[in-house]
């Protein structure tokens, strides 16, 4: 279900939605990251090593970034408010715990004990993300002493570099780069991100963050529950060219495209 937001101005409903979107994208990314490690481990070749390093990497670059800028922003805020202080107590202990899976992925040797601890971060996070969208977000944009877009001015670790873009347009258009319509093909064994799990709200954004993440010559496969003509229009639009679009299932239930970053 979408997340409901009733804020004391526009500014702070604009920001709160501009919160949620990065969250989105930083879920995405996670996602695809903790998939390539799980899959390297089940596969028993040479990518285990590779992939829990770029996941490692990736974790101290944008996770942990994102939420030390948290507890210096939107935490205090919150703990401010006598609603608001025990759930911000709960916050930064999940926030601790989150910090030392990375660590402990980062000392991991086992590719199982890597995926294992990776599925760990990822469940973690996502029912982290969840509470922030649903809980502390609310609290804070329904406070009449507290401003939102104001506490979050200049705060690219919170924001992201594109999250202020609107990412649930429903409009038609052309896809990304090359689309393939001469029938379906067989996936590479790239990562699989299911869309229709995502709230509609964010799913734009969410499969932003996990594109964003694909190295060139790597991919993913997405799963829609429609054909995402929409979505396509604006990964090309966000990076034209850069993706090879093949079409696996064409419905009726789901459709499954191949999303191919072309080399660089």
């Amino acid at each position: 279900m979408d997340n409901l937001i009733i804020a004391t101005s526009r500014a702070d409903a604009a920001a709160a939605e501009a919160v949620e979107q990065h969250h989105a994208q930083l879920a995405g990314a996670l996602r695809l990251a903790v998939e390539r490690v799980v899959a390297a481990a089940v596969s028993g070749g040479d990518g285990a090593e590779p992939a829990r390093a770029a996941l490692v990497r990736w974790c101290r670059e944008e996770l942990v970034p994102h939420a030390l800028a948290e507890e210096k922003t939107m935490y205090p805020a919150a703990h401010g408010l006598t609603e608001g202080r025990l759930l911000v107590d709960g916050m930064v202990g999940e926030h601790e715990v989150i910090v030392r899976l990375v660590e402990e992925l980062a000392a991991a040797t086992e590719p199982v004990r890597a995926a294992a601890v990776a599925r760990a971060l990822l469940e973690l996070f996502e029912s982290h993300l969840a509470k922030e969208n649903e809980l502390v977000l609310p609290l804070l944009v329904a406070a009449a002493d507290v401003s939102l877009a104001g506490l979050l001015e200049g705060m690219h670790d919170l924001l992201g570099g594109d999250a202020r873009e609107h990412a649930g347009g429903e409009g038609a258009g052309a896809g990304a780069g090359h689309t393939c319509t001469c029938g379906e093909v067989d996936a590479a064994g790239y990562p699989e991100l299911d869309a229709r799990a995502v709230p509609h709200a964010i799913r734009h954004a969410t499969i932003f963050g996990a594109l964003d993440a694909v190295h060139p010559g790597g991919g993913l496969v997405l799963v829609a529950p429609h054909d995402p003509l929409p979505l396509l229009a604006q990964v090309e639009q966000r990076a034209p060219g850069a993706f090879e679009v093949s079409y696996l299932e064409r419905g009726p239930e789901a459709w499954r495209l191949q999303l191919v970053r072309r080399d660089a």
